[in-house]
């Protein structure tokens, strides 16, 4: 059945991917979408799809807001500032975006006297904080603090088992994990997440919290300093310059194609096994961060070597990966991108990006050392 569905965030990466999937299945879609210089460089982007509907507009617009969501029967909610280091800095700023924003959206189906059939946001995985850990040594599961800045300062990266002190061994992160926000981002975007679920238990409306680990493909922002590494590693080589690591480069992340990521927001819009529930998204594997950059320069095909830089940001993790079996029994999810086969398709379309990528990456870091943000 066609639907009229929203896309609120729906010019950006996730989001326009997602638009096309669903024009594709005959739906009605409405992008609404402030175009963030930041992110879009204040121009339209080519790829934005001409059958969806476009309206300029800013989650914090209410009015504006109103509008856009009225008659619609599905509404995905992408929009929000985005990065880790740039929310321990500009905190009014992602508060007022992520939060404020999700708040008048919500108002925003109220006062339209809207009642759509499906909300589905996206949350991330960087609400979890540390992933799970076993201690071999103790033979327990381990929800470890974070790592101590005494512990930092002196380049001990691993987190520790708070009963033997031995270093933890990472397992798959699954939704049970208790929730420990360590940015200003992270802590926005778990606020979103329960917003929502309790604005749809509230007033009888299915709704979905997809919780993203590490997304990479096409159309990623490749000048924005505060996007994925995936992202960020790449800028750096396509302009000659070595990817900047910290730590070590041994911490393990989940990287999930973008289009596995649709195919995860379909089955949310199409499946009611996830109402009212927060489900991981990710591909289920644990990369090093190393690995990651390697793999860039032999997609850009450049041997730059990185750079490590032995510093810590806060607000870094070390571990976290998904456990995505939940997902799998509630809706069908199934990973279908490996990691090596994205690269191959990231590869083609970062060779046709090499013109208009600028890397500002060393800005960024200088900024987060003024505030004392990298030790």
């Amino acid at each position: 059945m066609r639907k009229n569905i929203l896309v609120t965030g729906g010019a950006g990466f996730v989001g326009s991917h997602t638009v096309d999937a669903l024009v594709k299945r005959g739906h009605h879609v409405r992008i609404y979408d402030n175009l963030n210089p930041q992110v879009h460089g204040n121009r339209m982007p080519e790829y934005l799809n001409r059958d969806a509907e476009f309206i300029r507009g800013d989650v914090r617009d209410l009015a504006k807001l109103t509008q856009a969501v009225h008659g619609m029967d599905v509404i995905y909610h992408f929009a929000a500032a985005v990065g880790v280091g740039q929310s321990m800095y500009e905190i009014a700023h992602y508060v007022s975006v992520n939060n404020q924003g999700t708040a008048n959206l919500l108002q925003a189906i109220l006062d339209s006297r809207s009642h759509p059939e499906k909300i589905i946001v996206a949350s991330s995985m960087s609400i979890y904080g540390e992933g799970r850990y076993a201690c071999i040594e103790c033979g327990n599961d381990v929800e470890p603090a974070p790592r101590p800045l005494e512990q930092l300062k002196a380049r001990q990266w691993e987190a520790l088992c708070p009963v033997c002190g031995e270093p933890l061994v990472p397992v798959a992160t699954n939704e049970f994990k208790h929730l420990q926000s360590t940015s200003v981002y992270a802590l926005s975007k778990k606020y979103q997440e329960e917003m929502v679920l309790l604005f749809g238990r509230t007033y009888g409306i299915p709704a979905v919290a997809l919780r993203y680990f590490n997304i990479y493909g096409t159309r990623q922002s490749l000048s924005n300093p505060y996007t994925g590494v995936v992202a960020i590693f790449a800028s750096r080589l396509m302009n000659g310059h070595a990817p900047l690591i910290f730590e070590d480069g041994m911490q393990m992340r989940d990287f999930v194609s973008v289009h596995d990521i649709v195919t995860a927001n379909l089955l949310a819009m199409e499946n009611p096994g996830a109402d009212g529930k927060a489900l991981n998204v990710g591909s289920g594997e644990a990369v090093t961060i190393r690995k990651v950059a390697s793999e860039i320069g032999r997609a850009v095909n450049v041997s730059t070597p990185f750079e490590l830089s032995g510093r810590y940001r806060a607000g870094d993790i070390r571990h976290c990966f998904a456990d995505v079996s939940a997902i799998g029994a509630l809706l069908g999810f199934r990973p279908q991108v490996h990691f090596d086969q994205g690269m191959q398709e990231l590869s083609e379309w970062l060779r046709s990006q090499e013109s208009v990528v600028s890397d500002h990456v060393q800005e960024a870091v200088e900024t987060l050392n003024v505030h004392g943000l990298v030790a």
